[in-house]
């Protein structure tokens, strides 16, 4: 089952880059692996560009990564690779994970997660 709420951050995404778009929090299961380790875990946020990944044992930064996950909704599986951006070592109140920037994200997946953050942030369904 998947949780979704909205939030609109404004967060370091890589160096002095700042975040393009609005994110969504969405919790749902993420299948992930580098060249030579598979990971299940779960999302925390999302939105066109990129994905928040919640782990104890984040990849190292510039780590390559293929996932595949599906929104709330979604019957289609979303398959993509992406880079490791940013680390959180969850100090605080921040939750430790990385950040993973989208590389090879097909057009219609962008869109379908375009929209999914553009419903929940006006309070809409979610297909």
């Amino acid at each position: 089952m998947s949780r979704v709420t909205v939030e609109n951050h404004q967060g370091v995404q890589t160096g002095s880059e700042r975040r393009r778009n609005q994110r969504a929090d969405l919790i749902v299961r993420i299948d992930y692996s580098t060249v030579d380790e598979m990971f299940s875990e779960f999302t925390r946020d999302i939105n066109e560009g990129g994905i928040f990944i919640e782990t104890e044992k984040p990849q190292a930064l510039g780590t390559e990564v293929k996932m595949h996950f599906n929104l709330p909704g979604g019957q289609e599986r979303i398959e993509t690779i992406g880079r490791v951006v940013r680390i959180s070592g969850g100090k605080g109140s921040a939750v430790p994970g990385m950040g993973i920037e989208f590389e090879e994200l097909a057009e219609g997946d962008r869109l379908t997660i375009d929209r999914l953050v553009r419903a929940l942030r006006l309070g809409g369904p979610l297909n």
